[in-house]
């Protein structure tokens, strides 16, 4: 298994549609000229933006959080350029970008360093062969002070790890539970 470049994110998306939106290279300005944290390809990887829908954690309803029984009333819904995530909590959102992962290739995320350095951690389980979807991302604000993540800029690294095989058996083989989600996916089982 090898990690793939720019050129190969760059033919697998003009080509294959792997990520939709696709930008080709670094962008570090949002539209009003500002600076942003980066977001599009790069060297070994492409960075991925978070949308403006959020899913903020609360415990207005003292709710126990039950993988096996989630309840919505958990989190707060958002829609924002900006989302404020409680000290010692956390927050759902999704990549703006659209993403069709190749049979024979795993990905892995990894948080961006600008986010790591205010201790918000980015986690995102790996991206099985054949899966496609808007990612959904959490984020954990570590402080115990108010934490801000900021909506169409870069919040996460994807790397693509191409294998000499194809899988025997696909996400989309197995008719995953979280294929082809479009908003922010809460836990199902």
């Amino acid at each position: 298994m090898a990690i793939k470049s720019d050129r190969w994110i760059r033919k697998m998306a003009q080509e294959h549609d792997m990520l939709n939106p696709f930008v080709d290279g670094q962008v570090k300005k949002n539209a009003n000229g500002e600076g942003a944290i980066s977001y599009g390809l790069s060297s070994y990887g492409y960075d991925v933006r978070c949308s403006d829908e959020f899913k903020v954690f609360t415990n207005i309803h003292s709710a126990t959080v039950d993988p096996k029984n989630f309840s919505n009333n958990s989190f707060v819904d958002i829609k924002s350029d900006v989302c404020i995530i409680p000290p010692n909590s956390f927050a759902l959102a999704r990549t703006v970008e659209y993403l069709k992962i190749p049979r024979n290739v795993l990905t892995i995320c990894l948080g961006k360093s600008t986010y790591a350095r205010c201790g918000i951690i980015v986690n995102v389980t790996p991206l099985e062969p054949e899966w496609e979807g808007h990612v959904t991302l959490e984020f954990s604000n570590t402080t115990t002070l108010p934490a801000k993540i900021y909506a169409n800029e870069g919040v996460a690294q994807f790397l693509f790890f191409e294998s000499d095989e194809v899988c025997e058996t696909s996400y989309a083989d197995r008719a995953g539970k979280y294929m082809k989600q479009t908003g922010v996916t809460v836990p199902k089982l």
